[in-house]
């Protein structure tokens, strides 16, 4: 999860007793909304709905909303039922009032918005403030889907209640209201809150209400300053309005034009026999002529229902690319909605063949993506999208190393731009995994310059700073410490805040360079930081069996010291590229599978949390596959769930989500940028990955049920398997991994034990 300390609150582990409790409690009030769609098409297993709620426990909850949206679509669209802010979303599932409908940016609840719009209609007298505009609503009264949201509010009592409807491409969005008969009807357009200077304009002739809003959340969170960042936005609306004014604060303010602190707008249309406002809003960071182009190429047309099919059919064809059989109803739910979450992000940046770059304040052509959660998603998510989405990997890879080109490093969190959010420098993973796949779209040679800056340059300051979380002004940090880790091995502990895990993390980024620097032809660089990614070693305390910081002299710190969102255990078996070397450090199969043991029955297991995401596909490696085959099963039982609060812990951009996408196809990429699989416990009788290259790669598990979870023999295209594993090449090439269930451990893959380093 992305990091909270500091200004915010440290997490709450929410224990699995508790979780299950609240998913029953939750399942109760499903009954409307989503839940009651008929389900014909891949689409309609989404249940936007899930991860949504648990608000009661603060910002400890998954912090998903329910997004209308394209694929990685730049802007996103969603009811608002609060004042979204770093660590609130949009949308609360408990919530029961809606205050506007947002064109958001925000891609994570740890994260914060940026250059966001609100639409709301009212009837009667204009009510700007939040607090006073709301309408009263049920999720009784809701459509939810990726593709269409729509939901009637207000006073049901006396049947003043206006229906809002919303669709979208990949940068504007299409809103429909339906007033009340008899009602004055008017659309106020939020453009900036309190604290954010922007500017609002009504263009009656145009039938436009056009500005901008300059906020961004977490600009503290870095010394990048961009005088020429503004989130523009046009809002057309279909027919004439009779009036049009504009705000500031609580108060109507003179002209049709307003440039200050929390402004807005609004257009009053005539009352008639029409009780249907239509609004498109285009949105651009490049400049409002730009956010007008966009809704001339997206939305050329007012035709909301063919808008909404369009949106449909992007979804079907998408999520279509994983079908499944012998998957119950919620496991169907479950599963979709992960994969709906997992192709949000990284968001596009860019608006038909240019973007706005916050990196160095400019416009460029080429396309651009940005919302990277890296220190979450190199573990599985990116992974996924070389699978299901391969057709942009080498545009993301492209605007990673544009950002290296305009703003010194590539980043690690960029929202927009640097944030300093996590540790290590995980985009070089990214792109050693897409090198490893073969993916040639971009520059290998500046690909390597930027993985190299980041393993050899400290940044600015770095032997005077701390370098703590979300630190306000703080330059970029790259790896945090590399002064002090290049000449020791290690970051100490007594310089450098999360010392221990970014020595740790930092040894897989290492590992990652030499995957970049071999492809490169330079061997000796493979050779030295080959040689970098074994240093993990030099935490590892034989006396406690543990990984351990250390202090500048050598000395052993506390072993509640330098960890970043975990501890001792979360971090023992962190080194994803070296399994090997991480049993013979425990002395052997048998204490790594005991430490194991006790990892997962002393609770240890934080699922909630990515640093054990692997955890339970470290037995393969120690020749015990079986109890890796019933921890995955019961992980997918234990922490998934098709309710509001089935997502346990953060969502975080698709990694939660990615995780049981891979469980449910029975593999798992424990070191991504080995392009290795290993083989978990499949949750269906049959799964199938419709690949875009138009090859299917199919997974069957013979008496599969949740009585049978354990692998009794496999086949790979008809062949005899014994090895855990499976390879990137093997699925995009198409053919059938079959498996035979039972109910009893085999010793299936037992024999196996793991190949060298960097095999």
């Amino acid at each position: 999860m992305t990091k909270k300390t500091g200004a915010l609150p440290a997490r709450s582990h929410v224990a699995l007793g508790i979780l299950a409790c609240l998913l029953f409690l939750a399942s109760a009030a499903m009954a409307g909304g989503t839940a009651a769609r008929a389900q014909s098409n891949p689409v309609d297993w989404v249940n936007p709905y899930i991860g949504t709620g648990g608000t009661e426990n603060g910002p400890e909850y998954a912090g998903t909303t329910p997004l209308v949206t394209t694929p990685f679509g730049m802007t996103n669209w969603t009811a608002q039922t609060r004042q979204n802010r770093i660590s609130v979303a949009s949308y609360a599932y408990e919530d029961q009032w809606i205050t506007g409908f947002i064109g958001t940016h925000q891609p994570a609840i740890w994260m914060g918005d940026y250059g966001y719009v609100t639409l709301m209609p009212e009837m009667g007298s204009l009510q700007p403030s939040p607090e006073y505009r709301r309408l009263r609503f049920s999720h009784a009264d809701e459509v939810v889907t990726p593709y269409y949201y729509s939901v009637h509010m207000g006073d049901a009592e006396t049947g003043k209640r206006i229906r809002a409807e919303m669709t979208a491409t990949d940068h504007a969005g299409y809103l429909r209201f339906t007033f009340p008969a008899g009602t004055k009807r008017s659309i106020l357009v939020e453009a900036t809150r309190a604290g954010a200077r922007g500017w609002i304009k009504v263009d009656a002739v145009r039938g436009e209400i056009v500005g901008y809003n300059p906020d961004r959340m977490d600009a503290h969170l870095s010394k990048v300053k961009l005088s020429n960042f503004k989130g523009y936005f046009v809002v057309r609306f279909r027919g004439p309005m009779s009036e049009g004014g504009v705000y500031q604060g609580p108060l109507s303010a003179p002209g049709t034009e307003i440039e200050g602190d929390n402004v807005g707008a609004f257009a009053r249309f005539d009352d008639g026999d029409d009780p249907v406002v239509e609004a498109q809003v285009g949105t651009s960071f490049i400049s409002i002529e730009q956010a007008r182009a966009n809704l001339d190429a997206e939305l050329p047309q007012w035709d909301f229902d063919a808008t909404v099919a369009a949106l449909k059919a992007i979804w079907n064809n998408k999520l279509g690319q994983i079908t499944v059989d012998g998957a119950s109803d919620d496991q169907r739910r479950i599963l979709y909605t992960g994969l709906y979450h997992a192709l949000l992000y990284p968001r596009l940046f860019s608006e038909h063949g240019r973007y706005y770059s916050a990196f160095d304040d400019k416009v460029h052509d080429g396309e651009a993506y940005t919302a990277f959660s890296t220190w979450d998603t190199f573990r599985a998510e990116n992974s996924l999208l070389t699978l299901i989405a391969p057709e942009r990997i080498d545009g993301m890879v492209r605007a990673l190393l544009q950002d290296y080109q305009e703003g010194g490093y590539m980043p690690k969190w960029p929202n927009p731009s640097y944030t300093n959010i996590m540790i290590g420098t995980h985009a070089d993973s990214l792109v050693a995994e897409a090198v490893a796949k073969g993916f040639k779209g971009f520059d290998l040679k500046l690909a390597y310059a930027a993985v190299l800056k980041d393993a050899t340059v400290p940044p600015e300051g770095d032997t005077t700073r701390r370098w703590l979380d979300r630190e306000p002004g703080d330059p970029y940090e790259a790896r945090a410490g590399l002064s002090w880790s290049s000449a020791l091995g290690y970051i100490p502990a007594d310089k450098v805040s999360e010392s221990a895990s970014s020595t740790l993390e930092e040894a897989y980024d290492d590992h990652a360079v030499a995957r970049i620097a071999k492809a490169a032809g330079d061997e000796a660089g493979y050779r030295r930081f080959t040689e970098r990614s074994l240093r993990y070693k030099t935490l590892f305390n034989p006396a406690r069996g543990f990984m351990q910081a250390r202090n500048l002299d050598g000395t052993w710190a506390s072993p509640r010291e330098g960890w970043t969102e975990g501890d001792e255990w979360a971090y023992l078996f962190s080194a994803l590229h070296d399994i090997p070397g991480t049993i013979r450090l425990l002395g052997g199969e048998a204490a790594f599978n005991a430490k194991l043991d006790e990892h997962f029955a002393g609770g240890h297991n934080r699922h909630d949390n990515e640093p054990s995401h692997h955890y339970s596909y470290l037995y393969d490696f120690g020749g015990q596959p079986w109890k890796t085959q019933a921890w995955v099963r019961r992980i997918a039982r234990d922490a998934y769930g098709d309710t509001p609060t089935g997502v346990l812990g953060n969502e975080d951009c698709g990694q939660m989500s990615a995780w049981y996408i891979f469980a449910a196809l029975g593999f798992y990429p424990v070191d991504p940028v080995s392009t290795e699989y290993m083989i978990g416990s499949p949750l269906y009788a049959s799964a199938t990955l419709n690949l875009p290259n138009g090859k299917r790669f199919s997974v069957k598990a013979a008496n599969n049920s949740d009585a049978n979870p354990y692998i009794q023999s496999a086949t790979l295209n008809g062949r005899r398997l014994d090895t855990p594993l499976v390879t990137y090449q093997q699925i995009v090439a198409g053919g059938e991994l079959a498996f035979v269930m039972g109910p009893k451990p085999s010793h299936w893959a037992a024999g196996w034990r793991g190949r060298r380093l960097h095999r």
